[in-house]
């Protein structure tokens, strides 16, 4: 498995760190009725996704070596249309708007949690036993409220993977890492996820999502583990133990780089601050007003970033097979998807005057009472494919958008909450730290499912588990 391949798969997910999108899809409706615009706008976007999960299967070398150019393809096939349509200076503010709220700050994100995590390296001979297994599966779950879906899985990815290497059969173990510790387990506080993060902008108090998701989280991670570990548990007694070659040597489980623990809270701190302290202070650029708050949280995410490589050991990154390409690609492509996804998210927010009008109304009864079990799905069909943030945003608006009644009526909001952190697992594009896992995977010569293998597991594992979610908590 080529790294470039590996690399691409990592890309598309970075994009859904991104809850900046919905402002993004703002800045196109200041100068374009979004009700007014056609799903015609969304086939750029159809076509990067399909681009995605079909070139690198049946044209390995044409998206091998032209991976960019077709990324750039797609991005001018909305961007000229509508320059043409709706005028250069409409178009170039929305572009402008994208890249210096949106592309920049979260690629700077994504490289200061890539550059940080990468800094870690858990040395020692793990046996990837079904029950060691299950318990690292475990604490990358728990961690991912803590320190983000992002953080916990570029944490805990490598030494899962170091665990399971003298093993013939080891993809299910990372299928079912990104079900649960990139995904389901970021779902009990703000920092967990995306969209709680925007929920938490909005109003939603720190602490309801552990009081209110404590329920359903718990109850999908114990169904998940447990069905994990009678899978693993199969996969291991079919091997033959004497067949396995462990190129880990035995040593004892130690940490090394553990200053970038410090570095991780320092980025989980500078996002935060970023959420709650509003100085109200602009500075403009290029047209666009950027915030003294988010000006500040980048700065520091550079500054950790390199703080990380000053203080790592290189033993560490060593350990870790750390490199930059996975990053590299990211700053290729990663544009050119950000761009295609606007006109789409700007149809949803919309709502019920959009083009997707008949899948609003769903969310509603014949008294016009919300149904929460339709939130769960609709949201989670959504964020499957879209940034699970703005969706989140739409839906959360859409009932209401008034954060004090929505957590006084919280079945809705929990719907709203668990269908976008949840249902992120079903694709590889649905959350950030999907691709990245599979990257770090393929690049350790873990042979993954492909973009429709990967659905396959989801459909198979997780569409049940839903479904029993919605049948205790949301009927």
């Amino acid at each position: 498995m080529r790294l470039d391949r590996g690399s691409r798969l990592c890309l598309l997910g970075a994009l859904l760190l991104a809850p900046g999108l919905s402002q993004a899809a703002a800045t196109v409706a200041h100068g374009v009725d979004a009700a007014a615009l056609s799903l015609w706008w969304g086939l750029p976007f159809a076509a990067m996704l399909l681009s995605i999960a079909l070139l690198p299967l049946f044209a390995p070398g044409l998206w091998h070596h032209h991976q960019g150019k077709i990324a750039g393809g797609w991005a001018l096939l909305f961007l000229l249309p509508f320059s043409a349509i709706y005028g250069a200076g409409v178009t170039a503010d929305a572009a402008l708007h994208t890249l210096l709220q949106e592309y920049l700050p979260f690629v700077l994100l994504l490289t200061a949690l890539y550059t940080v995590s990468g800094g870690i390296a858990v040395r020692g001979n793990l046996h990837g036993s079904p029950a060691q297994n299950t318990a690292l599966l475990a604490i990358g779950t728990v961690l991912a409220s803590v320190m983000g879906t992002t953080g916990a899985a570029m944490l805990m990815v490598r030494p899962v993977i170091r665990a399971n290497d003298a093993r013939k059969h080891n993809a299910h173990v990372l299928v079912f890492f990104i079900f649960l510790v990139a995904n389901a387990g970021g779902a009990l506080t703000p920092l967990g996820d995306p969209p709680l993060f925007l929920g938490f902008l909005k109003g939603v108090d720190f602490f309801w999502t552990l009081r209110h998701l404590f329920a359903p989280t718990a109850l999908l991670c114990a169904l998940l583990l447990a069905v994990f570990y009678l899978l693993d548990r199969w996969s291991w007694r079919r091997e033959d133990e004497r067949k396995r070659v462990d190129p880990s040597p035995d040593s004892p489980i130690r940490i090394i780089g553990a200053w970038n623990v410090l570095w991780l809270a320092a980025i989980v701190a500078a996002v935060l601050l970023s959420g709650v302290w509003k100085p109200g202070v602009g500075v403009p650029v290029f047209g666009q007003t950027l915030e003294l708050q988010n000006l500040v949280r980048d700065v520091a995410l550079v500054v950790v970033a390199l703080l990380s490589l000053r203080t790592t050991p290189v033993e560490a990154r060593e350990e870790n097979h750390f490199n930059w390409g996975p990053m590299i690609e990211v700053g290729k492509l990663f544009l050119g998807i950000f761009l295609t996804i606007i006109p789409v998210i700007a149809i949803l927010r919309a709502g019920g005057d959009g083009a997707l009008a008949g899948l609003v109304r769903l969310t509603s009864d014949a008294q016009g009472q919300p149904v929460s079990a339709a939130y769960f799905w609709l949201t989670g069909a959504l964020s499957s494919f879209l940034d699970n943030a703005p969706t989140y945003l739409v839906f959360f608006n859409l009932a209401g958008g008034d954060a004090a009644h929505l957590m006084a009526q919280a079945t809705t909001l929990v719907a709203i909450s668990a269908g976008a952190v949840f249902m992120g697992a079903m694709t590889y594009i649905g959350n950030a730290p999907n691709f990245m896992v599979k990257a770090i995977a393929e690049h350790r010569g873990v042979r993954m499912p492909s973009f429709f293998g990967y659905m396959g597991w989801s459909f198979a594992v997780l569409l049940p588990a839903f479904a029993i979610l919605d049948l205790v908590f949301f009927r």
